[in-house]
Formats: structure tokens, sequence, C-alpha cells
């Protein structure tokens, strides 16, 4: 009997020897992106998809989206439970609809502008590289953002469509997640600084599935901004800056909290309103900003007027200012593309270098001597 003990323990211990380890539990690998300055969004990679996480769509958004991109040869292969996603988007995106201009620039910084398919209001669209595809019929007229010819986006077929809103109220946007095509709220402007915003084209980088291009092309502008900013943080003479105008007797003007601001405060200037407390634009009477403003130097950004002449008709307040008598206003409303459309509204939020060297240019001429400023130019 003890033998046989014996040997059954020993067969035991050999089958136990034998025997393949069960696996442990396999974790898919996840990478948390990482982003120096837009806080609005967050994209988690795994093995088998991304999700996109926009957190914050508009002021005071009462939730965050949240969206799986799943990679088109993945797709058949995985389910996923759509309750827990506001979309599932097949990547790289092939047909797109955007409708803010400002998506514009991030298409054709990763050179996929060619999947833009719609687009509501294509006279705003400045681009001369976009604009040759409206001229092609390859991007169809959707109306108006508030309210998207709806009939003709369904019949596109887009792969997703990238919107944007102040509240989250656009029954057009709704009408088309209804009829399963993804809606992505893009927030970009609704960060707090120049970059941020910028930093966004990581998140078109996603949807295409060229993170690494849209880091190069971020990489590229944060630079060139921090160059520029190096570049005026030496001077020692800052000319005061005026900015706005005038609208049924109210004055707006950017906060000290606004990428306005603090464009102006890495060109170092003096902006009069640099220790402002509040958020976005502040409303002041006439009185308030002439009393502090009418020495200024350079006056900025006088609303969408485009000459002194309508600026004097529009107020013969305005005349009162040293920079009005002095010629020293500048404006980027009358830098537009072919159709009408004001560039800076387009490229200004993708390319704050090239804003901000245009502010150098302005307010510190001497430090670069051989830039033509992209938007700003003399009112005329």
């Amino acid at each position: 009997m003890k033998k046989l003990f014996l040997l059954i323990v020993f067969i035991s211990f050999i089958s136990c020897e034998n025997k393949p380890k069960q696996p442990e539990n396999i974790k898919q690998d996840v990478v948390n992106s990482h982003f120096e300055y837009a806080k609005g969004f967050h994209i988690t990679t795994n093995e088998n998809f991304k999700i996109l996480t926009i957190k914050n769509p508009w002021p005071k958004a009462d939730k965050a989206y949240k969206y799986a991109l799943v990679h088109r040869n993945v797709l058949p292969t995985i389910t996923l439970n759509k309750d827990e996603f506001d979309g599932i988007i097949t990547i790289p995106i092939e047909r797109i609809v955007v409708t803010s201009t400002t998506h514009i620039p991030a298409l054709e910084l990763l050179n996929v502008e060619n999947t833009l398919i719609g687009f509501p209001g294509t006279d705003y669209i400045s681009s001369e590289k976009t604009r040759v595809l409206i001229k092609n019929d390859m991007i169809r007229e959707l109306g108006k953002n508030e309210g998207l010819n709806t009939e003709v986006l369904l019949d596109l077929k887009p792969d997703v469509v990238v919107g944007f809103g102040v509240d989250g109220n656009n029954k057009s946007l709704e009408t088309i997640k209804k009829s399963n095509i993804p809606v992505v709220y893009n927030g970009d402007w609704v960060e707090k600084s120049p970059l941020a915003k910028a930093e966004w084209i990581k998140f078109f980088g996603a949807l295409y599935n060229k993170e690494k291009e849209a880091d190069s092309v971020f990489k590229t502008i944060e630079n060139n901004y921090k160059e520029a900013k190096l570049l005026a943080a030496h001077v020692e003479e800052q000319p005061t800056v005026l900015c706005g105008a005038m609208h049924k007797d109210i004055w707006y003007l950017p906060s000290n909290t606004s990428p306005e601001a603090q464009l102006l405060k890495d060109a170092n200037v003096n902006y009069l309103w640099q220790d402002s407390d509040g958020n976005g634009s502040l409303a002041l009477s006439f009185e308030s900003v002439y009393n502090k403003a009418k020495d200024a130097d350079i006056w900025l950004s006088p609303s969408y007027y485009g000459t002194y002449e309508s600026l004097e008709k529009a107020s013969d307040h305005y005349t009162k200012f040293d920079a009005f008598k002095n010629k020293s206003i500048f404006t980027f409303s009358n830098t537009t593309g072919t159709s009408g459309g004001v560039t800076y509204y387009e490229l200004g939020i993708a390319r704050p270098d090239l804003v901000l060297k245009d502010l150098i240019k302005i307010c510190h001429p001497d430090l670069l001597p051989n830039y033509n400023t992209q938007f700003f130019k003399p009112l005329m």
C-alpha cells in the first residue's frame, strides 16, 4: 500500500509539472493620450479600438460625449455595446462633413481635404485648395449650420459629421444622429489658450488614423509660436493697445483670460485690460473705454469695420481716439478669400503662430523686418 501511495504521489507530481500553466488574465494594453494644452478632449487607445471623449463641447456642458473609433479592418471582428457610446465611427474616415471653417485647415494640414463631401455655407471657406474642390462640385452646399439641409446630407452618406454648438440644441444634428450617422462635437473654440485650440488637430488625427502626422504638424506650430514669443520677450518698450468696438452702445473687448489676451501678452504689449476680471468678452461703456484708451498707441480688431470712413460713420466717438487720428488701427476683416470669407476666422485658430507674428510685426515692427502679416492689415 505504501508503494502504491508513493507511486500515485509521484505520478501526480509529474502530471502537475507537465501540465501547461493556465494563462493569467490578459489585460489589453491601454494608452492614454497626453495633450500639452488642450483640455476639451481625450483619447484612449487599446488593442482593438480607440475611445475619443469630448469633455467640453460647449461652455457649461453637462455631460461628456464618448465615441468608439474602430479601424474598418477590425470592425467585423469585435462586438461593441452601442449603449456605452454616443457613436461608433469607422476609421480612417473616407467621407466627412464638417460644419465650421475652423475645421478646414486641419483637413488640409493632414492632406485629407479630398474626403470633405459637404459643408454648410461654402462661400465662407477661404482656402484656395478647398475652393478648387468646391468649384469642381466635390463638396456639396448644406445650407446653414443651425438649419442643415439634412436631406442632402443623408444622401451623401458621410462616415461622420463633425459639428459644433453653443448649447447642444441643434435639431439638424439630432436628426442626423437618429439616421445612424455619427455626429462628433468639436469644442476647439471653447479652449482657453491659442495653442490649446491649435492642438485640436490631434482630434482629426485620431479620426484619420494620422496621429503621428498630427503630432508633427502641431509640434511645428508650437515651436514657431514659442520662438516668436521669445523674440518679443526681449523688447523694452511696450505699445499700449486697445481692442474691439461698440455694438449698440456697448464696447466689447477681450478679457484677460481670453486667448486673444494671451496672444497680446505673448506679443509683449501693454493691453490696457490685461488685468481685468471675467471670462470671454468684456462689455463696457464708451466712456470707460475712452477714459482708459484715448491715448492708446494701437487699436486692433475694430469689429467688422474695414475703413476709417465706415468707422466714423458708425459713431463720431471713434474719431476721438489717438489711434484713429494717427491711423494706427489694424483689422483682419479685410483679409478674405475669393468668395468673401474672412481668412482669420478659418485659419487663425489652427495657426496661432501666424497670429502672434502678425501682432509682433504691428507692435514691434523691427523684430520681424522681412515678415508680411497674414491676417491683420492697416484699416483702409
